[in-house]
């Protein structure tokens, strides 16, 4: 955790926009140069990154193995942009080293492997296994009587898969309070809108009936994502915690939001200056 116990909450608040600017930057210049990657959910999973690895997790870059710090899985393991620029501005590896996002012989590949990187704590890619591997690890909490929590990041996509679903039955049955689950609500994703697809309304009772604990959050409100997220990690409910976080997909530059064919595609060099002069210009 980074020390901001001095700081109002304003200005935690503050502190974490411009940082979550940053790593929006990131994810435009990493896809742009490896000219592939998946920009769209990178951008709408950024702002409840950047409270986490900024705020409220507990970690420590310098001692990335530290038996006691929080978990983190990115199960949606394509947008692995947005992971890789918070652990690169934690300290966990150079920020030089993102720009050899999908490179031959890189540790930042196109989907997470845990080998490859310090911070990693789960491999990822096939949807629905980093949430697994989740339940896991906070299972592994509860059974060495353990305090760190274990944050896994769902796609709304993702939510599809019936491993996800068995894996909430498991969350519940153990009563994981030290788990907490994030859904990335943009309601996009490979083929068409989450409707369109496999309509998962109403998604707050669903996982209530699983038997999850579960909170609602503008993922795009600093303050709103801050307030929601310290809740889930007080949790005592006796029950593991899931927040859906409603975002947009491509947040932060206008041509990119709302926009399908964004899930997966990579800028061209006019696109790229534009996505970086409107998020260096947002000050919302």
């Amino acid at each position: 955790m980074d020390n901001t116990s001095s700081l109002s909450f304003d200005a935690r608040v503050e502190r974490l926009k411009k940082i979550a600017k940053t790593m929006r930057r990131n994810v435009v210049d990493m896809v742009f140069e490896a000219q592939s990657g998946h920009i769209g959910g990178s951008l709408s999973a950024a702002d409840f990154v950047t409270a986490l690895y900024f705020d409220l997790m507990r970690i420590d870059p310098k001692n990335p193995k530290w038996e006691d710090r929080d978990r983190f899985i990115l199960s949606k393991g394509h947008a692995c942009p947005i992971w890789y620029s918070a652990l690169a501005m934690r300290g966990y590896f150079p920020v030089e080293e993102l720009k050899t996002l999908r490179k031959n012989d890189s540790r930042l590949q196109g989907h997470p492997i845990a080998t490859y990187l310090p911070g990693l704590d789960a491999s990822a890619g096939s949807l629905g296994i980093g949430y697994a591997q989740a339940v896991g690890i906070a299972i592994e909490a509860m059974y060495m009587k353990k305090s760190y929590k274990t944050w896994a990041v769902l796609g709304d996509g993702e939510i599809n898969e019936g491993i996800v679903w068995e894996t909430s039955l498991a969350a519940s049955k153990y009563k994981l309070e030290n788990f907490i689950a994030i859904v990335d609500k943009n309601n996009l994703q490979l083929d068409g809108t989450t409707d369109q697809i496999l309509p998962m309304e109403p998604l707050d009772d669903k996982f209530r009936a699983f038997g999850f604990e579960v909170y609602k959050m503008d993922g795009h409100d600093m303050a709103d994502v801050l307030t929601t997220l310290t809740k889930a990690m007080n949790n005592k409910s006796g029950k593991p915690v899931c927040v859906i976080a409603y975002t947009i997909k491509g947040k932060g530059v206008s041509f990119m939001e709302h926009q399908l064919e964004w899930h997966g595609k990579a800028p061209n060099d006019e696109q790229c200056g534009k996505a970086c002069e409107e998020i260096e210009g947002d000050e919302a």
